[in-house]
């Protein structure tokens, strides 16, 4: 008896644009469905593929679906709430850890190396000029999170002579050799040169760099956010960026996105900013396409998918 093929409803087009193997192209069936609402009456599927959050998602997933694949990584912008028809909701945790790890990294070396203000273009008055430079080596690296990123950022880490310690929500050991775990955010924050903040946005960690924990920072930390701007109290950031007390912040995640014309986060002298692009680069579309193809797999044999979400916790 020939099994019925698996539908699949996809807000990101057909199997070309997904990635999917010839072998698995024959066992489903995708329908392309426009994020725009109303989605269109009658469609029907058994897995839904989400860009993202919104009114067309959440009715397409009361169609019958079984599965929600949601191709971003954190789940803060999803109502999970909505998605209750489904019995297992996934994402695409760690196909970004390479690159934003390495843009964690070049903007650590960006901030030590002072490039953007000792590049020239006329000559200057003496040769060399004599300014102090910084250096990754006997740094203290403070890790929020050691997911899939946080542990690529370690790993990269290290090779430079850091020292680097982090604070997981899980008891488990470090995924990396060589990286002390904490147990609180004080001891998170005690000594730190640079603070990565790579965890999700949940109600424990929304604004968990308030004023009482920028008070409490070694003078000079230089923060680095790629998770969600809710992490910071922006506010109390700003106070300890103008004391000084926060040498530099480089933040690819700000609240909201985008930052209304005007925000004071767009022209601070101490603030480097970038549209929420860190996790860009060549392979982008191939690694998601891949992580969903693998779970795929799993669903048709009836074996566990990775990368469940569970909506309860955040992450």
């Amino acid at each position: 008896m020939t099994r019925a093929r698996l539908r699949i409803l996809s807000q990101v087009d057909d199997a070309d644009v997904i990635g999917l193997p010839a072998d698995l192209r024959e066992q489903v069936e995708i329908t392309f469905v426009p994020p725009s609402f109303p989605t269109p009456p009658g469609i029907r599927g058994d897995v839904l593929i989400a860009s993202f959050g919104n009114d067309a998602c959440y009715e397409l997933a009361e169609r019958g679906v079984k599965w929600v694949h949601y191709l971003g990584t954190g789940i803060d912008r999803l109502d999970a709430a909505r998605l209750g028809h489904a019995r297992l909701l996934t994402n695409s945790r760690g196909v970004a850890a390479i690159p934003i790890s390495e843009w964690v990294l070049a903007v650590m070396l960006h901030h030590e190396k002072q490039l953007a203000d000792t590049f020239i273009r006329t000559r200057p008055p003496t040769w060399p000029v004599r300014t102090p430079l910084g250096t990754l080596h006997g740094r203290r690296i403070a890790l929020l999170g050691l997911g899939s990123i946080g542990a690529a950022v370690a790993a990269r880490a290290l090779p430079f002579g850091s020292e680097l310690r982090a604070l997981r929500k899980s008891s488990a050991a470090s995924p990396v050799a060589g990286v002390e775990l904490v147990r609180s955010f004080e001891q998170l924050l005690e000594g730190a040169d640079h603070l990565v903040l790579a965890a999700p946005l949940t109600e424990a960690t929304r604004h968990i760099l308030d004023a009482k924990a920028l008070a409490q920072v070694k003078p000079g930390l230089h923060i680095v956010n790629v998770a969600r701007g809710g992490l910071i109290d922006q506010d109390a950031l700003r106070d300890a960026l103008d004391s000084g007390a926060v040498a530099a912040a480089s933040l690819d995640a700000v609240t909201p996105e985008p930052l209304p014309e005007g925000h004071w986060l767009y022209t601070h002298p101490r603030v480097r900013l970038s549209p929420h692009i860190s996790w860009s680069w060549p392979a982008s579309r191939k690694a998601v396409g891949s992580v969903f193809a693998a779970n795929l797999r799993r669903y048709l044999a009836d074996q566990p998918l990775e990368n469940v979400i569970d909506p309860a916790r955040g992450y």
